[in-house]
């Protein structure tokens, strides 16, 4: 039976820029480095060393060649952090296209994209 939720995967035209998105703007860290075939490279990532969870970045070039078959759609991923105006202003003070802060029943939200296109958002619980 599934025990838990490992890994959240991510396909990327540009895995050096999204490795550089993820840690130097959103503040991840490589937990590991994937050598691949044909010298592809996946990077598996996540917010703190001790997450349970990670995303692991793979190059789209990768899959379509070697995984035809799976969905190439980026999934909608929400991250939970603790003071959501903080974390807005330090994603747009180090370049994240973010959009507007909203608040809707009981979170406040903001999406973010990663330069490639891709759409995630942030929210933080309301009471």
């Amino acid at each position: 039976m599934i025990k838990k939720l490992m890994n959240v995967m991510l396909y990327v035209e540009d895995i050096d820029q999204a490795v550089d998105f993820w840690t130097n703007r959103l503040g991840f860290t490589v937990k590991n480095e994937l050598d691949l075939m044909e010298n592809f490279k996946g990077f598996e990532i996540a917010p703190e060393v001790a997450s349970e969870t990670t995303l692991v970045l793979f190059p789209l070039a990768f899959i379509e060649k070697y995984s035809p078959e799976v969905s190439r759609e980026t999934p909608s991923l929400m991250f939970e952090v603790e003071n959501i105006e903080e974390t807005y202003v330090a994603f747009k003070n180090k370049g994240v296209h973010v959009g507007e802060l909203v608040e809707i029943p009981d979170m406040k939200t903001f999406n973010f994209h990663d330069g490639q296109d891709n759409y995630f958002a942030v929210s933080e619980a309301v009471e």
